[in-house]
């Protein structure tokens, strides 16, 4: 089984496991997040994601950050040098949860693959379509002023 890290700026590490137990509360358990408060530096930030990752030794480790270039993801860089990390930014909800779907069953690259097409495939353009384009016609529409369906 995978670990997964959330690393960004607070409160939106937690806000997003939150988010996780309420779609699959029994992958709460591989899932680690750390809020980064304003200011923080970026090697008290390696050195806090470490220690939780302490807990998980040996399990291959996918790290989400919320932007790239970011303190977050400077610190979460460094984890790279341990082979068994990946590490994916722009993190969302549609990310997470095929990530969690799949990460009992995936290697570890096939579940980056995974989180990076639950990410992209997530984000959809919405419109709403506008209402009946009719022309008001007095006494020919009943409803004087509008269409509704």
């Amino acid at each position: 089984m995978t670990t997964i890290l959330i690393i960004a700026h607070e409160p939106l590490a937690s806000a997003l496991k939150t988010v996780a137990a309420h779609a699959y509360p029994e992958g709460a358990s591989q899932l680690e997040v750390l809020d980064v408060a304003i200011g923080t530096d970026v090697d008290q930030i390696e050195a806090s994601a470490r220690a939780l990752l302490a807990r998980h030794a040996g399990v291959p480790t996918l790290v989400f950050v919320d932007a790239f270039g970011a303190s977050p993801c400077n610190a979460a860089m460094r984890l790279l040098d341990n082979p068994k990390t990946r590490l994916v930014s722009g993190v969302n909800v549609p990310m997470l949860w095929r990530t969690l779907c799949y990460s009992t069953e995936e290697p570890l690259d096939a579940l980056v693959a995974r989180a990076v097409a639950g990410a992209t495939q997530g984000v959809i353009p919405v419109t709403v379509s506008r209402p009946q384009n009719q022309s008001n016609r007095p006494g020919v529409n009943d409803q004087a002023s509008r269409h509704d369906q």
